[in-house]
Formats: C-alpha cells, sequence, structure tokens
C-alpha cells in the first residue's frame, strides 16, 4: 500500500513537473511537445484582475477568452508598478508603495489573473522591473537608495532620464531592495488555488526585468553582474520555471552585440529575447508608416539575424517578445486603416515561422500589445480610463491591437495556424 502511494505520489509530480515550459536542446518543450507560439503583451492584467482602483474581472476574462479562442496563449505581464501614485505618465495602481510595502489588491488581481489563464492552459511571462518610468522600476529603486527625487522624461526629455538611471547598474543598494521585492513575490502563494508560484505551470518564465538597460557603455560590466545576480537569486527561490533578461537586445546593450551575448550566456538565463520598435527607433516615419515598410523590415532582418546567430551558438531559444507599428496616418482610433501594421506584423511573423519550420531557435513572439475590448476615451491615460496596453507615458492606441481591428487580427491568426502546424510537423 505504501508503495502504491508512493509511485501514485511520482506518478504526480512527474505529471506536474511535464505542465512546466522547459528547454530541451535549445527549443522549448511543453506537454512533452515542442512549444512554438504566437503571444502578446498583456501588462494590465493583473490590475484587471483587482477588485480595486481599475478592476474589471468581467472584462479580463472576456479578453482571456477572446484571446484563447485566437490561439494566443502566452502573456507577457507586468507583475506590478512602484511607487507613489498621481504621478503623471506612470501606471497606477502601484503595486509596491515602499520598499517592502504592498498593496494587496494588486497582489490579489495577480492571483486571480494567474487562476484563470491556468484554467485556460494560458502561460505568464512575468516581468519584475522596468528600466522606463511608466510603472517605477529604477526610478523607484534609486529614489529609496537615498539618490533623493529622481527625474521623469515628461519634464526633463528622454537624455537627461536616462543619464540619472544610468546611476542603477552600480546601486548596490538599489539592488538589494530589487532582490527583497523578488523573495517576497516569489516566494507568494496564491490565494484562490492554494498553489506556490514557484509551483505554478501557469508561469513560464520569471523575467528581470522589461527592457532593462545600462544606459551608459561605462556602466555595462556592472550591468551584466546585477542580471547574472538576479538569475541566480531567482533560480535559488524557483527551480521550476525558466528565466529570462526581458532586454531588447543589442540596442538594450548601448549596441553591443557581445554584451548581450555573454548576458544571454549566463547558465541561468533560459532563453534570450529581443525587441523591435521601427518607429521608435527611427526606420519609420509618421507621416510615411507605409512608405517606410520596405526600409523597417529590411533592418528588422539584419537585427534579428544577428541575434538569431548568438542563441544559434548558445544552443538557446530566442523570442521576439515585442514589436510594434503604428496605425496608418499615425492614428490613435480603434479600427482605423492598418496596412503598414499588417505589413510588418506579416512580415515579423514570417520570419519567425520560416525559421522554426527549418528547426532554428526562433521559437515564440508576443506583439505589442492586446488593447482587446477597450474603448479608449483621452489621447493620454487619466485614472479611471480602461487600460488599452499602451502605458501611462503613450498615447492611447498608438500601439495597442484591438477587438475590431479585424485584418491585423486576421493577420495574427494565420501565424497562429503556422505555428500550430511546426509543433505537429516537429
Amino acid at each position: 500500500m505504501c508503495m502504491t502511494a508512493l509511485a501514485a505520489c511520482r506518478q504526480q509530480q512527474a505529471t506536474a513537473e511535464q505542465d512546466f515550459v522547459r528547454v530541451e536542446n535549445g527549443h522549448f518543450v511543453r506537454d512533452g511537445k515542442p512549444y512554438y507560439y504566437v503571444g502578446t503583451n498583456f501588462w494590465y492584467g493583473a490590475i484587471l484582475g483587482s477588485e480595486g482602483q481599475g478592476g474589471d474581472r468581467q472584462r479580463l476574462c472576456r479578453e482571456l477568452d477572446e484571446m484563447k479562442r485566437m490561439g494566443i496563449d502566452n502573456l507577457r505581464i507586468l507583475v506590478g508598478s512602484d511607487g507613489e501614485r498621481g504621478v503623471k505618465t506612470k501606471v497606477e495602481p502601484t503595486l509596491q508603495v515602499k520598499p517592502g510595502v504592498y498593496n494587496d489588491t494588486i497582489l490579489a488581481g495577480l492571483d486571480y489573473l494567474l487562476q484563470e489563464m491556468g484554467k485556460r492552459k494560458m502561460v505568464a511571462v512575468l516581468y519584475l522591473n522596468n528600466s522606463w518610468e511608466w510603472s517605477g522600476g529604477y526610478g523607484f529603486y534609486l529614489e529609496h537608495a537615498g539618490l533623493g527625487r529622481q527625474p521623469r522624461p515628461d519634464s526633463v526629455g528622454y537624455p537627461a532620464f536616462m543619464q540619472a538611471m544610468a546611476q542603477y547598474a552600480t546601486n548596490e543598494r538599489a539592488h538589494q531592495l530589487f532582490y527583497q521585492y523578488v523573495r517576497d513575490i516569489i516566494s507568494r502563494t496564491n490565494r484562490y488555488t492554494g498553489v506556490r508560484y514557484a509551483d505554478d505551470p501557469a508561469i513560464m518564465s520569471w523575467q528581470i526585468g522589461n527592457e532593462p538597460r545600462a544606459f551608459s557603455t561605462d556602466a555595462l560590466p556592472a550591468f551584466e553582474k546585477w542580471l547574472a545576480e538576479a538569475s541566480a537569486l531567482i533560480r535559488s527561490l524557483d527551480p521550476n520555471h525558466l528565466i529570462s533578461v526581458g532586454s531588447e537586445g543589442a540596442w538594450g546593450c548601448e549596441n553591443d552585440l557581445s554584451s548581450w551575448s555573454r548576458i544571454c550566456a549566463d547558465p541561468n538565463i533560459d532563453y534570450c529575447n529581443v525587441h523591435l520598435w521601427p518607429y521608435n527607433w527611427g526606420w519609420a516615419k509618421p507621416d510615411s508608416l507605409v512608405e517606410h515598410l520596405p526600409r523597417a523590415c529590411e533592418n528588422t532582418k539584419a537585427y534579428i539575424d544577428r541575434h538569431l546567430a548568438v542563441c544559434d551558438s548558445l544552443h538557446k531559444p530566442l523570442v521576439m517578445e515585442e514589436f510594434g507599428y503604428p496605425r496608418d496616418g499615425f492614428s490613435f482610433v480603434p479600427g482605423s486603416p492598418t496596412r503598414g501594421r499588417d505589413g510588418y506584423y506579416r512580415y515579423v511573423f514570417s520570419l519567425v515561422a520560416a525559421d522554426a519550420e527549418q528547426g532554428g531557435s526562433f521559437a515564440g513572439c508576443n506583439f505589442w500589445g492586446w488593447g482587446g475590448f477597450a474603448q479608449p476615451r483621452h489621447e493620454q491615460w487619466q485614472v479611471g480610463a480602461p487600460y488599452t496596453n499602451d502605458p501611462a507615458q503613450e498615447a492611447q492606441g498608438l500601439n495597442s491591437v484591438f477587438a475590431c481591428d479585424t485584418t491585423t487580427l486576421a493577420v495574427i491568426r494565420q501565424q497562429v495556424e503556422r505555428m500550430n502546424r511546426v509543433e505537429i510537423d516537429k
């Protein structure tokens, strides 16, 4: 009888382990099968899952159902924002009010979100920090490390902001405050399911941050050291889940591909990330988005090829987990024409699928991002307005894909079907 119980326990453990997304022989595996995916960014998911300000569980479930219906099962999500509320261009409500002081309604929202994703066999990539101002991140930790009020780009401009944020890479006190946050989040137990986060297969990956940057060539060695320490800490707390950086690629390493390669080579980093923003990076102009599409695609391929070569040498998967393209005419209106965006999505998807079909390292992509059923009320986000996936510092509707964007959704569905065929063929 004891042996039977022991065997059942081992079988249950093996089944649970199989549910986690793994990396085997340089490729993602889920449920014992190759895993290639089309995902999206849904940073506001935990806020929607809450019952406080900004919460809307009915909308959350509707959005999850719609994404699942389309075959989108991989969501990249912000754990929570940091700092005081009432700050223009910052997400709220915030989760971490002060270091180690948390807004429990957002934690409940994250618990609820993971429960609902688990029911639908969806997985989350959860990022824990942010180099940018819209969720606190670097600036929050620097302020509480004793450096005083940190500048925001809406008041001083991005060059001055980035110069200030370059202090983060070398600030040990700021790192220690972040590490405590990491411990607090990863050690949580979901109040609705009773499952520890570390044991929850609804989580695919812990991600160190959203677009972590050194913001200075001189800071790159310290930056690489910080990422190595953070990944080692996460691994010590949670041996079940994958770990990723959240990097833009060489663009996020002061255009130093060798730095990105060293970061990705760390044994605690399971797979690699790149982001691509043709408009933000000057490859396409607001008044000629369709006309500049060929140049955007050419530069995109060159950027991806450089990073794929690194991933092939490291034998690790690559995910393009952020990419976007504005609407035609730089419109923000849901349902307005998206010829340029559709063309760019189609091209990016073709690169992912073609490499996957050849057994290469390109394993997935998360477009930015899911606006779903939101109906923006203002160009600039205001408290009480619906979340669209365009953060508070950006025009609402700039890069969001809404449920009424039929042509873009058709392009996404075609890619889902193609990636599903890759899984079957493998």
